[in-house]
């Protein structure tokens, strides 16, 4: 199977092949670090991790780098609002951001290079495009020439003349040769606090926006890598900056492949900072209010839901949609434990590896399923990382391994042959799950349970039901339920005894 990935650039699906054989280098555009992270800034993140995930599987050595902007306007006028130095809110909010994709599952990234710190480099690069005529210095400030760029506006396809219409650039100023001419080093205010000043050939200034992302991603990854990433607003002026000011300086490609994942909209619209409920709802959003609010698990399972293109709707409804979903998988993980007698979240063996055991028709047709389905998995994943798709997928192979230890009775007769093929599908299925950095370990049942309390009370009530049901009570017995489900603890009556969880 051969992986084909949406290319914005050519607007089409193309076979991926890296710069160097066997070696990927991904570049994502990462945060802004001036305001708390919200469900936003989650997106991108946990989509690449998957990639990278899915890419590892594939057999590639895979190089991630994720830039922290910590120079920026937006930045110095917070730390100013706050009284607070600007490298101290930097540090503080990095640090919140770090915390939260960690807890997203989102560990693989290798490089996460501030901006602060690579100031030489990103002169260099803004130097070498000056002895290219492809940038000028005028009173301290440093422009890219954009003129001096033919493909200028090849990869959000913009005609020369709509590129700067409507915006804030759309008339010459007085310091720029052209209209969309951009900054790459702005020349120091009088009020700016020295830790985001620094000296250069053109006096004390700071690094422009567009700039960094070129010069970390050369520093780290080389002049060419193979994919670049970002939310879909930023193809248009970010990304095309930086395609200009990189490929002007070296004469290459600056990157193979640009992927572009959706924006998240709350209830179903784009979040805009003129909604009067705007400061409400993204409190509500913020990355850190979300999980102590909902498992980490859950929220991963809502962004990669969609495909990665299409944009994330999060909303109440989503989560539930989401919790509903996930919930499957957590009772066929319970269902295979008591299956197999064993932890389902650390099987070794899938179904490849006993492809070749003899076994009743009902057997082979189970094998036969998973396989089929496995493969169908990896189909989705290699149509440019349809993690929609991939989920589909799972939800079937879960229901193909719950009918079969229906049709097995195996909780109940014991049987080893059916044990060790029930135990290789759900390697399989866990093993797939992994690749989406899904059920990579057992949920936690909550803080309430780690004194050892709830495990205790729930088996109390469990009794009072069952008692009351025996004596024909069952309005009580009704009751109990009804009032554990308000509280999101499950019960789910077995022929071996009722089981609880809280969803």
């Amino acid at each position: 199977m051969s992986l084909r990935i949406y290319n914005t650039l050519s607007g089409e699906k193309e076979l991926f092949e890296s710069v160097k054989p066997g070696e990927v280098s991904i570049y994502l555009c990462g945060p802004t670090v001036y305001k708390p992270a919200h469900i936003g800034h989650a997106v991108g993140p946990v989509i690449f991790d998957v990639i990278k995930r899915y890419l590892s599987f594939k057999s590639y050595r895979v190089k991630w780098v994720v830039n922290v902007t910590d120079v920026e306007d937006k930045l110095i006028n917070e730390a100013r609002a706050q009284g607070r130095g600007v490298m101290e809110l930097a540090r503080d909010l990095e640090e919140k951001y770090v915390a939260g994709m960690s807890a997203l599952g989102v560990r693989s990234i290798d490089h996460m290079p501030r901006a602060s710190e690579h100031i030489q480099e990103i002169i260099q690069h803004i130097q070498m495009l000056i002895s290219r005529d492809a940038a000028y210095a005028v009173d301290g400030d440093v422009y890219f020439d954009v003129s001096k760029d033919a493909d200028y506006g090849k990869l959000s396809r913009r005609k020369s003349e709509e590129q700067f219409a409507g915006t804030r650039d759309g008339l010459v100023q007085g310091k720029k040769r052209n209209p969309g001419d951009f900054a790459m080093w702005k020349a120091a205010k009088p009020d700016e606090p020295d830790d985001v000043v620094y000296p250069s050939p053109w006096g004390r200034g700071r690094p422009g926006w567009h700039i960094e992302c070129s010069a970390l991603a050369m520093k780290l990854l080389g002049e060419t890598i193979d994919i670049h990433g970002g939310g879909l607003d930023l193809k248009f002026p970010h990304h095309e900056n930086e395609i200009a000011q990189s490929e002007t300086a070296t004469g290459k490609p600056f990157a193979r492949f640009w992927l572009h994942n959706g924006l998240t909209r709350f209830n179903t619209k784009k979040i805009s900072k003129s909604d009067p409920e705007f400061e409400k709802v993204m409190a509500s959003l913020q990355l850190s209010n979300l999980l102590t609010k909902h498992s980490p698990e859950l929220l991963r399972f809502l962004i990669i839901s969609s495909h990665y293109r299409s944009p994330i709707d999060f909303s109440d409804d989503a989560l539930a949609a989401s919790k509903t979903g996930l919930n499957t998988f957590y009772r066929l993980m319970e269902r295979l434990e008591r299956a197999i007698l064993a932890d389902p979240y650390k099987i070794a063996s899938q179904i490849e590896n006993i492809r070749d055991m003899a076994g009743e028709p009902m057997i082979r047709d189970f094998m036969d399923k998973i396989m089929n389905l496995r493969v169908r998995f990896l189909e989705a994943m290699d149509d440019d990382f349809n993690t929609a798709g991939a989920i589909g997928v799972l939800f079937e192979m879960a229901g193909a391994i719950n009918r079969f230890i229906d049709e097995s009775r195996l909780e109940t007769q014991a049987n080893d042959q059916n044990r060790v093929v029930v135990q290789a599908a759900g390697g399989s299925f866990v093993f797939m799950a992994n690749i989406l950095g899904l059920l990579c370990s057992k949920p936690s049942a909550g803080k309430l349970s780690e004194d050892g309390l709830t495990p205790k009370l729930m088996e109390l009530l469990i009794d009072v039901r069952k008692l009351s049901r025996e004596a024909k009570q069952y309005q009580i017995g009704d009751h109990i339920r009804a009032e554990l489900t308000k509280l999101g603890v499950t019960l789910e009556d077995r022929k071996d005894g009722t089981q609880w969880r809280i969803e």
